[in-house]
């Protein structure tokens, strides 16, 4: 449920050891981002969507600003407004998916979301007008159709809602990734500072949005009726999948290759899967599970043949 940071790699050929090590903390940021879907379902309703964004990122927004202030007083006005704009998108891609995955399953959640993967070069290709590879077509057709079984355990219906919802924010990504790589405006930025004023204006739009009539519970009524089970559930996805994946995204990259760290971040599906299944007791069926199998080979294809084209 989280958006990564691409940072250039100063070292490009570390040490296998110190690769291995620097491999654990990531892999680590998969499996809580996998975890996220199933955390994010226990703790919110339809009606306090809006309150749990509002307190999730409200807690870790001040250690982002304390932690990159001086970066941040740097920010140059367009580059405030270029990620203040992609903070409305970021803020659009949290409200899907948390809306999503009150609605469906945390598999099904983390499963769809990865079609970014293949939603994003095939909307690059799009802009620039460059056809896609047989391979990489391939690829999607193949996640596709992982999508279609896996939404299906039941039987052949149409995909609810949640569904739905989640794949809308899939697209939202695929956006949020085609504005960051294409905006003049924030280009040179900091990683800590654009990731901050995202945050900034995301909260900004939750906020707003709690403050209208009718969106449901405010944060403060939310906030008074959590027990212990869902302060941790908040504090899980507050510091764990923001803060720490944040902040070892930033360390990672330093100490292997971004491509390395994208590959092992490309498992927070197969981590969500895990998590719906052993802890949430989720139940997908044969064709479900045929599903998981072919949206997780159709995204590692997808991943190999843009690589591959790029190389």
């Amino acid at each position: 449920m989280e958006t990564s940071v691409a940072v250039a790699s100063p070292i490009l050929h570390a040490a296998p050891r110190r690769a291995w090590l620097a491999d654990l903390p990531v892999l680590a940021v998969a499996v809580v981002w996998g975890g996220s879907y199933l955390a994010a379902k226990g703790i919110t309703t339809a009606h306090t969507v809006i309150a749990v964004l509002v307190l999730r990122f409200a807690l870790v927004l001040p250690v982002l600003v304390v932690a990159g202030w001086a970066r941040l007083r740097a920010l140059t006005p367009a580059q405030l407004r270029g990620a203040g704009l992609l903070g409305l998108v970021l803020g659009g891609i949290f409200l899907l998916e948390t809306y999503g995955v009150v609605h469906t399953s945390a598999t099904n959640a983390g499963l769809i979301i990865s079609l970014t993967m293949i939603f994003t070069p095939l909307a690059d290709a799009a802009v620039k007008r460059r056809a896609p590879s047989a391979g990489f077509l391939g690829a999607a057709a193949l996640s596709v159709l992982g999508v279609v079984l896996l939404t299906q355990g039941a039987g052949f219906t149409r995909p609810g809602l949640g569904d739905l919802l989640i794949l809308g924010a899939a697209l939202a990504r695929t956006l949020h990734v085609l504005l960051m790589a294409r905006s003049e405006g924030v280009r040179g930025a900091d990683p800590l500072s654009l990731t901050t004023v995202q945050l900034g204006g995301a909260v900004l739009v939750f906020a707003l949005l709690a403050a209208v009539p009718g969106t449901g519970a405010t944060p403060w009524a939310a906030a008074a009726d959590f027990g212990p089970a869902e302060w941790a559930g908040l504090a899980f996805l507050s510091v764990f999948c923001t803060l720490f994946a944040f902040f070892v995204q930033m360390w990672a990259v330093r100490r292997t290759s971004p491509s390395r760290v994208s590959l092992l971040l490309g498992t927070e599906p197969l981590w969500a899967a895990v998590a719906g299944i052993a802890v949430g007791g989720e139940h997908l069926g044969p064709l479900g599970y045929a599903g998981v199998v072919l949206v997780l080979a159709g995204t590692a294809w997808g991943r190999r043949a843009v690589t591959a084209t790029r190389g």
